[in-house]
């Protein structure tokens, strides 16, 4: 057994010790240097070691790092709020801040709930999501998320007023449908979820916009998201995202809900407002909501010890400036349009089903059979995962249940916007290498 003190995920797994990371690169003890083509776990947005972000963060901590924000505010946490509503879509009023992504989307539930209370609506106390999401690591937000294999030890403990809806997955569609044909079946599930459960017990429906890791990077259609807003609209239902992997320019522009022109009433956000250099994430807050809160109780029912840190928000404005001062949120559109031109030639290996994705968030399903779109019968991404890091290039894979839940992988590529198109070539190229080993290995 390993002898350390610290403890793994897996528990006997000799992970290789980092030392330092620069821009697109990660290094080793050993001095070996790795491509990080997954910005950690989407996370890494601006790249590694990026003094200026670093330089704020020291002037910070030098003044103070910590205070408690049910006892002060500071300057720096009026500031980051300012500058995320600004980017926001229109009617986004105010910011809560946090830890990370599960917190966030704790966070948002309960906002929800209590907006609910305050509105006069005490009985909607249901969440509604989608199979196939990941909204967390905590029990409330495994219980939010939809990844079977993720929920399944700890189901016994879980709250009986969430439950989930099919996904659009046009790719998989479960009816059978052609999108460009369809009447949008999978969004008019979740009015009949509203129905059964009750429209006055529904306090809100929840959704990747684009989803992560579970399925890496499906993208649902305009009319899908439009349907949605206005079932939600029609049985005041809050209408909740989580952007925690794609906000802040992943999928090329401020928030993936931009691309369909909608504004949602609550937005969970994380992992690249921080980029890595900071642990926060946050919840932004239509006015309607703040005003309702606000004629009523006047106060919020939430917090966390850390909530508004002054360092933790002086990071996360340094990386949001350096975003927006090296316009890499039109960089992360236009190398992922890069990106996914280059990976077209995947399609010539009868292993891969789909290729897909928007910005920076791209996705490479692999399946048995391209006509049936049967999965299959292994973890073909863990595979190609583990050879593209064996040979210097880190790609998340491994997460199982992109075809149904339960069956099906696919690799989500999600570097950082400062990737070139030379790189991207070696990562495509590194990628044709890993199938083409993982075939004769399997003798597929």
């Amino acid at each position: 057994m390993n002898k350390e003190s610290a403890l793994y995920a897996v528990i006997e797994k000799e992970y290789p010790e980092v030392d330092y990371g620069k821009g697109m690169y990660i290094y080793d003890k050993q001095g070996k240097r790795y491509m990080d083509c997954a910005a950690g776990i989407g996370v890494v947005n601006i790249g590694h070691g990026v003094k200026d972000v670093i330089d704020k963060m020291t002037r910070q901590a030098e003044k103070i790092s910590f205070v408690y924000g049910g006892t002060f505010t500071s300057d720096v946490r009026r500031r980051l709020a300012d500058k995320i509503v600004s980017i926001a879509p229109k009617g986004m009023d105010k910011v809560f801040f946090c830890s990370g992504g599960s917190e966030a989307m704790e966070s948002l539930m309960k906002i929800a709930r209590q907006y609910q209370l305050e509105a006069g609506r005490p009985k909607k106390n249901k969440i509604i999501s989608r199979w196939q999401s990941y909204h967390g690591n905590t029990m409330g937000t495994l219980a939010l998320g939809g990844r079977p294999s993720w929920r399944e030890k700890y189901e016994d403990f879980f709250p009986k007023n969430i439950s989930q809806i099919v996904p659009c997955n046009c790719y998989r569609c479960p009816y059978r449908l052609e999108e460009e044909s369809c009447s949008c079946q999978c969004a008019q599930e979740l009015e009949r979820k509203i129905k059964y459960e009750g429209p006055d017990t529904v306090a809100a429906f929840v959704m990747e916009p684009i989803t992560g890791t579970t399925a890496a990077a499906i993208t649902p259609p305009q009319k899908y998201m439009k349907k949605i807003r206005e079932i939600c609209d029609k049985y005041e239902v809050l209408f909740c995202v989580d952007e925690v992997i794609t906000g802040f320019g992943r999928t090329g522009k401020n928030f993936a809900v931009d691309h369909y022109q909608i504004t949602p009433d609550l937005i969970g956000f994380a992992k690249g407002l921080g980029s890595g250099y900071v642990p926060i994430g946050g919840v932004i807050v239509h006015k309607k909501i703040v005003d309702v809160i606000a004629a009523g109780t006047g106060a919020l029912t939430h917090s966390f010890t850390f909530s508004g840190n002054p360092l933790a928000c002086a990071g996360a404005e340094a990386v949001l400036d350096y975003i927006m001062e090296h316009g890499l949120i039109e960089r992360s559109r236009k190398m992922g349009e890069i990106f996914l031109e280059k990976l077209q030639p995947l399609k010539k290996y009868p292993v891969v089903g789909d290729i897909r994705g928007i910005g920076l968030l791209l996705g490479v399903e692999f399946v048995k059979d391209c006509n049936t779109k049967e999965p299959l019968d292994f973890n073909f991404s863990a595979e190609i995962s583990q050879y593209c890091f064996q040979h210097g290039i880190m790609i998340t894979g491994g997460v199982t249940g992109s075809a149904d839940g339960i069956l099906g992988d696919a690799l989500q590529i999600a570097p950082p916007f400062i990737i070139s198109e030379e790189e991207i070539k070696q990562v495509a190229a590194m990628l044709e290498q890993a199938i083409e080993e993982t075939m004769r290995k399997y003798q597929l």
